[in-house]
């Protein structure tokens, strides 16, 4: 692809590193800009520039924000002694959408994927055993994926936890085999969340 402009070619080979997004469409993109008024492309520069130097990671369930506790590990009206497991930071705003609840959470970065060569020790496992180390947890709730990917996460996080004497719950299977937590609407959500089953009773006898 020939560029009028380094400018440009810059711009594009930047766009398109993101996820989905070719250089079609990241041409497409720019052209865009490009007609826009100068201010409004300033705040979209301005505004990356912002997330990459004032976001962070929660020191506790490493959900993204601004400061070192995010808002919801600092609410004094949240269940501590509850965390619920979840993939990524697109799962916690989903349940919290639904309103139905009320614990704290533990953001693990990814699934254990033996086949994308992801292992155990490739996402945050290691700091959730730490934590029922240090901390007097009552429930851990299983919320991944119904996928074969989040699946064996939650075998795998089952052998670890047994061994405290915490309750193990996952959630409803309201949500359709295969399905990202995601993408499922609230109501289903909520009601999966508020209907959790301990998780011995979905593994196969």
């Amino acid at each position: 692809m020939n560029f009028p402009s380094k400018v440009v070619e810059n711009a594009v080979e930047n766009l398109s590193s993101l996820p989905g997004i070719g250089k079609r469409t990241a041409l497409r993109l720019t052209l865009h800009l490009l007609k826009q008024k100068k201010e409004t492309t300033t705040a979209l520069g301005n505004a990356m520039i912002e997330l990459s130097n004032n976001i962070n990671y929660c020191r506790n369930c490493f959900s993204i924000s601004e400061d070192n506790l995010c808002e919801i590990c600092k609410d004094p009206k949240r269940d501590q002694y509850t965390i619920c497991i979840i993939e990524d930071i697109r799962v916690l705003m989903a349940i919290e959408n639904t309103m139905q609840y009320k614990g704290v959470y533990h953001v693990l970065g990814g699934l254990i994927s033996p086949m994308d060569g992801i292992g155990p020790d490739d996402i945050r496992i290691k700091e959730l055993l730490e934590k029922l180390e240090n901390t007097e947890i009552k429930e851990i709730i299983f919320a991944l994926s119904t996928t074969m990917e989040g699946d064996t996460t939650n075998y795998y996080l089952f052998k670890h936890l047994s061994q405290h004497n915490i309750k193990i719950s996952s959630i409803a299977r309201g949500i359709s085999i295969g399905d990202e937590l995601e993408y499922a609407d609230e109501v289903t959500l909520g009601t999966a969340i508020s209907s959790r089953l301990p998780y011995e009773n979905s593994l196969t006898k």
